[in-house]
Order: C-alpha cells, then sequence, then structure tokens
C-alpha cells in the first residue's frame, strides 16, 4: 500500500501530558454549522463545476453532483472516475467562493478546544484551501496540528476519503495512534459507523441540517456519545478524562 502522506502540518502541537487521545474532527457542521450559509454556497459552486466541466445543463448537472456526493462521498471522484476530469482544478473549481463570507462564527471555540487533553487533526472531504479558510475565519487554526484532507486522500493511486477503513488504517498507522485512544467527531452517522467497526471511539454531533440526520432521533449503538454541538462535547466529561 502506498504510504503518502495523509497529514498537511499546522502548527507544532505536544500530546497533552496526562492523555495519549488522538482527536479527528470533522469540519462542517461538526466544527462549525456549515447548513447555515456554506452549504448552499457550496452546492451553488459545485454545480456550477460540473456544468463547466462537463457543458452540461443545470439540472443534468444537479443530479450527477448529487449522484457522485452519495455513491463516493465526494462529487470530485465521480467526476474523475466517470469523465476524465482533473480532480485538483474540479476542487479548485468546486469550492471556488470567498468561505469567510459564509461561515457563522461559533463563540469560546478556541480556549474550549486548547483547555481539551489531546492532540486533535481536522478530517474532511473537503479541500485543502477551503478547510484551512474555515479554520482561520473561526479563530482556531492554532488548535490544530495538521490536516487531512480530500486533497490527500490518496492510497493506491485513488482517492478514498471517509467512510474508507483502509483510509483510517493508514491515517492510525502514520499517527502512531491507537484506535481506543483515537476519537472521530462527525456529523455523519457512516462515517462514524466505520471507524467503530476498526474500534475507535466516536462522537457524533447531531445536526438536523446534515443528510439523513432526520432518520436517526436517538444514539445508534456505535456512537459512545451523541451532543447537539462541539461545544457541549468539550465541556462534556467524556473530554477531559
Amino acid at each position: 500500500m502506498s504510504r503518502s502522506a495523509l497529514i498537511k502540518p499546522l502548527t507544532q502541537k505536544a500530546i497533552h501530558g496526562k492523555t495519549r487521545r488522538v482527536w479527528l474532527f470533522d469540519l462542517d457542521n461538526t466544527l462549525h454549522d456549515a447548513s447555515h450559509a456554506v452549504f448552499a454556497q457550496i452546492d451553488v459552486s459545485m454545480t456550477k463545476a460540473v456544468m463547466q466541466a462537463l457543458d452540461i445543463g443545470f439540472a443534468q448537472a444537479t443530479a450527477l453532483r448529487q449522484k457522485y456526493w452519495e455513491r463516493y462521498g465526494a462529487t470530485m471522484i465521480g467526476m474523475e472516475r466517470h469523465h476524465g476530469v482533473n480532480a485538483a482544478k474540479f476542487l479548485h473549481m468546486s469550492h471556488d467562493f470567498h468561505a469567510p463570507d459564509f461561515v457563522k462564527p461559533e463563540k469560546n471555540l478556541a480556549s474550549l478546544l486548547q483547555n481539551t487533553p489531546g492532540i486533535k487533526y481536522i478530517l474532511t472531504n473537503a479541500p485543502h484551501d477551503y478547510a484551512r479558510s474555515v479554520l482561520q475565519t473561526l479563530g482556531i487554526l492554532h488548535c490544530f496540528a495538521g490536516i487531512c484532507s480530500i486533497n490527500q486522500m490518496r492510497l493506491q493511486g485513488k482517492y478514498r476519503p471517509k467512510p474508507s477503513q483502509a483510509l483510517m488504517l493508514q491515517l492510525l498507522a502514520q499517527l502512531k495512534s491507537e484506535p481506543h485512544e483515537t476519537i472521530l467527531v462527525e456529523d455523519t452517522l457512516k462515517n462514524l459507523k466505520a471507524a467503530k467497526q476498526l474500534h475507535l471511539k466516536t462522537v457524533h454531533i447531531f445536526h438536523e441540517g446534515t443528510p439523513f440526520s432526520a432518520k436517526h432521533k436517538i444514539r445508534p449503538p456505535y456512537v459512545d456519545l451523541r451532543v447537539k454541538s462541539v461545544q457541549e462535547l468539550l465541556r462534556h466529561p467524556f473530554s477531559h478524562y
């Protein structure tokens, strides 16, 4: 298996002296309310990118965008596999907007993250530049040791975004982290289910704006903790033992 680096480092962060915990945080609808405005903007930008790349109309592009997202976890993968579209160029086209204009601030998030034991990384199916921009806007970029974005999620020459268990296993190996000491924080249940099968700890940030969330009003058995917000999580005893 290819051992390309999955993490782009940000700042040098020491593991908290009292814990070997490693946190893997999703970004949208986990660390901020993307349903507030960002998701709508991504849908617009993504659809325009599909229209431009394939020279098709709005309705057809919208259907393809949704189809590939549901099948592969990222529209870009379907565009590359089925249409030969350059993945890097499509990622840029599909997020070609000024993210800070659409990001809703989260109160006290930086201090809560800094006071939570463990080293923290971003694990997102979004592009790196977009993720970095959102973190800067939220004022929490300095709280994370690195970002694993879809740009880096390539195994044996193919993109393997969440919920790929092969991705997760290689990430654990590169971080030298034991599954039982690693916590995945997500709003998307299928990603948490795959992680729990590998014996990671799992936290579900329940957000009504996340697709398919309305079908799961109670905590599934593969979720260790279910909360309504990242602030609730970071104040919970779960985060401090």
